[in-house]
Formats: C-alpha cells, structure tokens, sequence
C-alpha cells in the first residue's frame, strides 16, 4: 500500500535519511530500507529493478561483501505469495518485526545456496585444470580456463582478447573445445556475424 503522491516526497526523504544512518545491525537495518522502498514503490516502472539492486549495493557499501554480487531474487521469486503477505502485514498493521524475520531468513538460505554454488563451481576449475590439458594440448590450457570462467558465454575474438592467447592457438583451442563437448554454439555464426558460444557446464552451476 503506497503512500499518497503528496506524501511520496517525506517518504523518500525519510527513507533516505534511514539509509544513511549508522545502524548496530546492518542486516536488520537493509531488511527495513528494503521493506520501505517495495512500500514506498516511488516510480511508475522499474521498481523492482532497483529493489532487486538495493541489497548487493547496500552489502557492499557497509563493507559486508567484497564485491556487490548477491542477489535474493531467486528466494523471493520462490516465496513470492509470503513475500508479498509480510509487506503487507507491515502496512496494514505494522508489524515489521515479521518482515525483518522474513527477509534475514531470505538472506541465510540464499547465503547457503552461493556457497554450495561456489564449492561446485571450485570443484569444476579443479576438474577442468586437470582435463582440460589432455584435450586441447597446448602450454595456454590454464589461460582458457580462465577465459572460460571468466566469461562463459563469449564470440571467439572476444576469447582472444580476454585470454591473451594468440589468435590462431585460441581458434584451435575453441575448435579442440568443441570437439569435446566442453563448449557449445548458443548462436551459430552466419555471414558476417559472429558465432556466440557457451560453456554450458558453468553456466548450469550458476542458474541452478
């Protein structure tokens, strides 16, 4: 339930000094910036968006993560019907201390999840390390795996550049990829557009 247009401003001003403010529990107090922005809902599109955007910027900024990547969209999207019931209920009667239960839990279970995600994407790199050199043969093995990891859905000239390996080794490497199954085309090239390929095994691990 959003506040009237002619009390958006206060709202927002009274939201922004909250955000500023240097708060004991730095979780809590996101999960109350969080809670107030979704009700506040203060533009005609692109709510969500910057929602979604508060909770890595916020964790980052506080210094509670080294870089701003951690996203609970997946979470919410799965509880979507108790989502929206504990933003009502600080609306309709206040109870935030609901909602702030809600949305740390939201943080530990995705929390949970990254982890596993991470230890499986480790244990790939470790098993492409070992791999990978038997299949492509060639001294820059370590750095398409890299390139790989870095960015696994790419145009080959793009791999060139980011893996520093001269041109024709790395279109050899992504053919020798290919071949073994550890890559594949997401948009085969035609004329003078590019192929976009993908390593799909990564790729995997991270959409769950």
């Amino acid at each position: 339930m959003p506040p009237s247009p002619d009390r958006l401003g206060p709202a927002l001003d009274n939201w922004e000094k909250y955000l500023y403010s240097e708060e004991k529990d730095r979780l809590v107090q996101l999960a109350v910036i969080k809670g107030q922005f979704e009700i506040i809902h203060p533009f005609l599109d692109g709510n969500g968006r910057m929602g979604r955007m508060l909770v890595p910027l916020f964790l980052y900024d506080k210094k509670l993560l080294s870089s701003p990547m951690f996203y609970l969209s997946a979470y919410l999207e799965a509880k979507r019907g108790v989502y929206f019931r504990w933003l009502a209920a600080i609306s309709q009667s206040g109870d935030w201390d609901g909602w702030i239960t809600f949305f740390l839990t939201a943080i530990v279970e995705q929390a949970r999840v990254n982890i596993q995600k991470t230890r499986e994407i480790l244990d790939l790199y470790d098993r492409m390390k070992k791999a990978l050199p038997r299949v492509i043969r060639s001294q820059y093995a370590v750095q398409a795996i890299d390139a790989l990891f870095d960015r696994p859905i790419f145009a080959i000239a793009d791999f060139v550049t980011r893996s520093r390996i001269p041109k024709d080794s790395a279109r050899r490497i992504v053919r020798a990829l290919k071949d073994s199954g550890s890559i594949r085309d997401l948009r085969p090239g035609r004329g003078r557009r590019a192929a976009i390929l993908i390593f799909p095994e990564l790729i995997n691990i991270a959409d769950g």
